[in-house]
């Protein structure tokens, strides 16, 4: 697995398989700047290319997810 600087120009993406999405909202309170589940209980990625600061909490969300429904890209 990569990531870090050595991907200059390569922007991370989050990317959710909504089949296996089952709202549970442990991604919203670890990052809630990026995820969301809203009142009609689906999961909303709010921004599919956050920063690359964000990544150790993107990496987080992913491996409590309980499903393993989030996973990134770049």
């Amino acid at each position: 697995m990569g990531g870090g600087p050595d991907k200059k120009g390569v922007p991370m993406k989050i990317v959710v398989d909504y089949d296996l999405c089952e709202s549970n909202a442990i991604c919203m309170q670890i990052l809630p700047e990026v995820f969301e589940v809203r009142d009609d209980d689906f999961l909303y990625v709010l921004d599919e290319s956050p920063a690359e600061e964000l990544r150790p909490k993107v990496e987080e969300c992913v491996n409590r997810c309980p499903k393993q429904a989030i996973s990134i890209e770049g």
